[in-house]
């Protein structure tokens, strides 16, 4: 079977544990698919946590990690009270300086951690020594907090108040019934707004940006990143130069947020910065943070909390990317709190985040979070900016799950578009684990099993750790705008919750039924791309992409009360192309623009009552599966993945150099025996990457809907999966 599969492909992989530093030719062949070369298995988050680590020891451990765990190499991360010798001291490099000899012995790979503890931006506050060292040093370039200061004001009246101490960011009055905004800055003299009130019900407002006195660097700000950078990243290349872009091959940064400082991150120059983005002044806008403000409280909402999660994800996101790439590697990294619905006031803009890293990725971890509804959120952030990879950091504070279950997470973000996952973790004082499990030798729920596990890890990472097009017949329109248009500071549910719950939101519930209940895989599109990089060509959406070239068929318009005038137009025209359009929960009404919600409502009106002929288009108040699963099938779509007898399997597509790659996961305890439906005349081989061997597999090519298709049965024990390669 040594030659039933050859797909070239010439592109630059660099990747945490899966990486060639130059442009190869990268071909999957049988032998290699069976047992993978180093550059594809795993590579942990190593804990060197409580202890004074000693040489002889961290040798021992890291060539543990490589024959006994099947590990890759590791991303270094330390933690604790404990923890010796000082962080960032000569002792310290020359210690990772011995870890990086072990791993250039074996062609294993590091991730330089960017802090002590986490998260990022401390340099060792939180959850390591208690230092704060980035404050001690840089005092101004910590967070800053948006604080607000208010007077209820009666007609008549001579107002007369001092500024808030910190940097005053608006100072105006709002009649609160009619919503009516007058700047008080022309006010101000020796440092008091003196302004008489005129008629109406009004309040005053000061809004200033404060330091929150949190140990973090100012997310908001590349100035102060870079900072950061020169403090850590910068300190390790000016170390181990030669080591980057060879052993050395990420940065990994770690749960970062803007739900610290209760949620009201701010920055000293988000006025300026939002003037020169947006040709005028914030100032009145900013009672909408809080308030209804009428007509415009959506748009303003959308212009406010929209440019804070750009400053956050060009800030910190981008601002490292860059480093990274000047220094020959990629970033990657997660958000903290990324399992909630509601992002504006946590990662601003989840998929937004990803646009800036090298490696976009996310965090599976314990505490009942249930990250695995947003697996799709940042693979689509990667689909979406052209990105071939996904990482998602997995494990952490499960307990000591079951092997069963480790297979099982891991079979569920591969299909799901995570190609490269972390695990969580390896710790030097196994006798001091603080966040179980512990995933090496030393486990005896694991020792017999890991070896084998990482190898089925090296396996998926070998196929689809990769660069290449992803296929699905259907988009989705990732509802921030609508959900920043709803969200408002201080909401009842806390900061670290997400503060606001948006009534009707419908997107994350639409995903599992599309891909967990009818075997349908799916691409989020945010509005951001849905303007700038898609068009409409022979009745399908095209995502224009150099790579990563998708073309829907069908365009889901989750729950959304606001939208864009602009995807609005892009929507309508696939539509009178033929496109078939399934709103659901809740139709737009507002717009994200100034003055255009009437003309958001003409619109969807015009799409859901014109008469039909061209286009298809639904709405579904209260979907389900039997609900999502009728109007699909009256879309009369031949999907690219079709199950006949009602056992879907999650499962995705990739093209490579033209030849197509399935991964399908039975992720039930039950066996299954799958009819499944491959669009196109194709010739499959199976590819088992449980055991590593390779088997024909009996399939015919048929015609339908004039449509030509390959049909087989796929028999899955419960928790496998199994490759379709295209020979």
């Amino acid at each position: 079977m040594k030659h039933l599969l050859s797909i070239s492909l010439f592109t630059t992989f660099l990747l945490l544990g899966c990486c060639h530093i130059n442009p190869v030719n990268a071909q999957i062949t049988a032998d290699e698919f069976k047992n993978p070369p180093i550059n594809y298995r795993p590579v942990p988050l190593w804990f060197w946590n409580n202890s004074t680590i000693e040489e002889n020891e961290l040798q021992i451990q890291f060539q543990q990690m490589i024959t006994k765990d099947g590990y890759g190499g590791c991303a270094i991360l330390p933690f604790g009270n404990g923890f010796q010798p000082q962080y960032l001291s000569d002792e310290y490099f020359t210690l990772y300086g011995k870890a990086i000899k072990e791993a250039e012995k074996v062609k294993a790979q590091l991730s330089l951690y960017d802090e002590y503890g986490f998260p990022s931006g401390s340099m060792g506050a939180i959850n390591g020594d208690d230092t704060p060292r980035f404050m001690n040093k840089y005092p101004e370039a910590t967070i800053k907090r948006l604080d607000k200061v208010e007077y209820s004001v009666s007609p008549g009246e001579r107002f007369s108040q001092q500024i808030p101490q910190g940097k005053l960011m608006a100072v105006m009055a709002m009649d609160t019934v009619t919503f009516k905004r007058i700047s008080l800055r022309k006010q101000i003299q020796n440092g008091k707004v003196n302004w008489t009130v005129p008629q109406g019900a009004w309040k005053v407002f000061f809004f200033v940006c404060v330091k929150d006195g949190d140990p973090n660097v100012d997310y908001l700000s590349p100035e102060a990143v870079k900072l950061f950078i020169n403090e850590t990243h910068e300190i390790y290349y000016k170390h181990f130069p030669d080591a980057f872009g060879k052993t050395i091959t990420t940065t990994f940064f770690d749960e970062p947020t803007m739900y610290r400082a209760g949620g009201r991150i701010w920055t000293n120059d988000y006025n300026d910065k939002f003037i020169k983005r947006y040709g005028f002044s914030p100032e009145l806008l900013y009672p909408a943070l809080w308030y209804n403000i009428g007509e415009e409280t959506a748009a303003a909402r959308n212009y406010l909390f929209g440019f804070r999660s750009q400053l956050y994800a060009e800030g910190f996101m981008k601002t490292i990317q860059e480093w990274s790439e000047e220094h020959g590697i990629q970033s990657t990294g997660h958000q903290d709190q990324e399992e909630i619905l509601n992002p504006v006031s946590v990662s601003g803009d989840l998929m937004l985040c990803g646009k800036y890293m090298g490696i976009p990725g996310i965090d599976k971890i314990g505490g009942g979070r249930p990250t695995e509804q947003f697996y799709k959120v940042v693979s689509s952030s990667a689909q979406n900016w052209d990105k071939a990879f996904v990482m998602s950091e997995t494990y952490g504070a499960m307990g000591n799950i079951s092997v069963e279950t480790l297979y099982r997470i891991a079979m569920e973000q591969y299909t799901k578009g995570i190609n490269h996952l972390i695990p969580h973790a390896v710790w030097y004082n196994d006798q001091s684990v603080t966040f179980l499990p512990e995933l090496s030798y030393r486990n005896p729920l694991y020792n017999k099993e890991l070896p084998t596990f990482n190898q089925f890890l090296s396996r998926l990472n070998y196929v689809l750790a990769r660069s290449g097009r992803h296929i699905a017949d259907i988009a989705m329109i990732y509802p921030i705008e609508s959900l920043r248009s709803e969200h408002y500071l201080d909401g009842a549910k806390g900061h670290y919750e997400g503060g606001v719950e948006i009534p009707n939101v419908d997107y994350t519930h639409i995903s599992t039924i599309l891909t967990d209940s009818l075997g349908k895989d799916f691409t989020y599109l945010h509005p951001e791309v849905i303007n700038n990089k898609c068009r409409i060509k022979d009745s399908k959406l095209v995502l224009n992409n150099k790579i990563n070239n998708e073309k829907y068929s069908i365009l889901i318009v989750p729950s959304m009360k606001t939208i864009s005038v602009a995807n609005l137009k892009i929507i309508e025209k696939f539509y009178n192309a033929g496109g078939c359009i399934l709103f659901t929960t809740q139709l737009p009404e507002q717009s994200v623009e100034f003055g255009q919600n009437e003309r958001v409502k003409n619109t969807i009106n015009r799409i859901l009552h014109t008469p039909k002929g061209r286009g298809k288009v639904f709405f579904i108040q209260s979907p389900s599966s039997e609900t999502v699963k009728r109007i699909l099938d009256l879309c009369n779509v031949t999907f690219d993945v079709d199950f006949v007898n009602q056992q879907p399997l999650n499962y995705i597509h990739k093209i490579y150099d033209n030849r197509s790659v399935y991964y399908f996961a039975n992720l039930s305890k039950s066996p299954r025996n799958s009819e499944i439906v491959l669009k196109g005349k194709i010739h499959p081989v199976l590819f088992n990457p449980h055991t590593g061997e390779t088997s024909e597999i009996p399939f015919t090519h048929q015609t339908k809907n004039k449509t030509e298709v390959t049909v087989l049965t796929l028999s899955l024990d419960g928790n496998s999966s199994a490759f379709l390669i295209e020979q």
